[in-house]
């Protein structure tokens, strides 16, 4: 059996703002004390996602159970299963801990059995209402833990567990189809970049929105058909003209919101063209889509929130980054820098995604 510490490293969040806790002797659950159905993770790389910075913000309408160690993106290797536990998961065998920690699984309950998990109304959310992933050593369900393929490294894979999944669970929800039109907004940020690989991996075409220079290079360099810098435009309209003109001249099939610019927010509808389809997934507090009843009902749009991703919808968004198909963009950082990355998020520093490396 693997050597298990007593205790190890901890990044916890204990207020709202308030500075976090690095508690460098956070009790570590022992072997012998998991329950049936748990399995004890070592987890080496944790991807930093933007709900994580709204946590600790407080920007979420709902308590949060302080003390709380974030984190949703882990990545790591099985280290101890709990006896008793019914599984095909082995000691060593590389997994990941998603956004939604755990699930009843009950063959009775329509989204467990029905292949959308992640609505489950007795889902568990890592770093939000369990203890996440931004630590050494985790005990999860071994029923909802996410094997990795072997050749994919950790730090590829960890931010894979949340932007990846989110940005392909929104795609196949999209009502599109190899040569449809997609805009993406973001589109060289942490889910936006994602969002982008794997729209193009099944033949979709995409108009990406950004700006700079670099943002562009990574962008035209996955091959995306049009790249549009919004700062040359002076508005909103302009940059809807502007794509509308790239699809086709009616505007995309659809428009997954992996981002929440204010300007392209209140404008979102307007990007389609008849039949198009609206997928909300980015989140944030007091945040509302408008539509314009005429214009709505006359195009025949629609609009679909899609929420990260269910079991199958993570083993597909490994499996495509495990062929080569997408790569994600990480900048690696030690996790006791977890204050300053998650400042960096806040200031919109980041091009692809930030990845704690938390073993030392």
């Amino acid at each position: 059996m693997t050597s298990v510490p007593a205790t190890a490293v901890a990044c916890v969040y204990e207020g709202v703002g308030k500075d976090i806790k690095i508690d460098e002797k956070h009790p570590v659950t022992q072997p012998q004390d998991l329950k049936a159905g748990e399995v004890l993770v070592k987890l080496e790389y944790s991807g930093v996602c933007h709900s994580d910075l709204h946590l600790w913000k407080g920007d979420f309408p709902f308590p949060l159970p302080f003390p709380l160690i974030g984190g949703h993106e882990g990545a790591g290797r099985i280290v101890a299963i709990g006896e008793g536990t019914d599984t095909s998961l082995k000691v060593g065998q590389p997994v990941g801990v998603k956004w939604v920690e755990s699930t009843c699984m009950d063959v009775g309950c329509g989204f467990c059995s029905g292949g959308m998990d992640q609505h489950c109304l007795k889902a568990k959310m890592s770093g939000c209402m369990v203890d996440g992933t931004f630590r050494q050593y985790m005990a999860s369900s071994a029923k909802y833990v996410t094997p990795i393929p072997e050749n994919l490294p950790l730090e590829y894979a960890a931010p894979v567990l949340c932007a990846g999944v989110t940005s392909w669970g929104a795609l196949k929800r999209s009502n599109t189809k190899p040569g449809d039109w997609v805009t993406i907004s973001g589109a060289g940020g942490g889910l936006g970049h994602l969002a982008v690989q794997y729209a193009l991996a099944i033949g979709l075409r995409v108009a990406a929105i950004d700006t700079g220079a670099e943002k562009r290079k990574l962008l035209e360099s996955y091959g995306v058909d049009k790249f549009i810098d919004f700062r040359d435009y002076k508005d909103a309209s302009e940059i809807i003209a502007a794509v509308k003109e790239t699809c086709d001249g009616l505007g995309p099939h659809a428009r997954p919101l992996a981002s929440l610019t204010k300007p392209l927010l209140t404008e979102a509808l307007q990007f389609l063209r008849p039949r198009g389809t609206l997928v909300a997934v980015a989140l944030a507090s007091n945040t509302k889509i408008e539509a314009e009843l005429f214009g709505f009902i006359g195009k025949g749009l629609t609009i679909v929130g899609s929420y990260v991703g269910s079991r199958s919808d993570a083993l597909e968004a490994l499996d495509f980054v495990a062929r080569g198909k997408v790569k994600p963009q990480v900048v690696v950082k030690p996790m006791r820098e977890i204050q300053q990355v998650l400042e960096t998020l806040e200031k919109g520093q980041v091009d692809g995604r930030l990845v704690l490396k938390l073993q030392d």
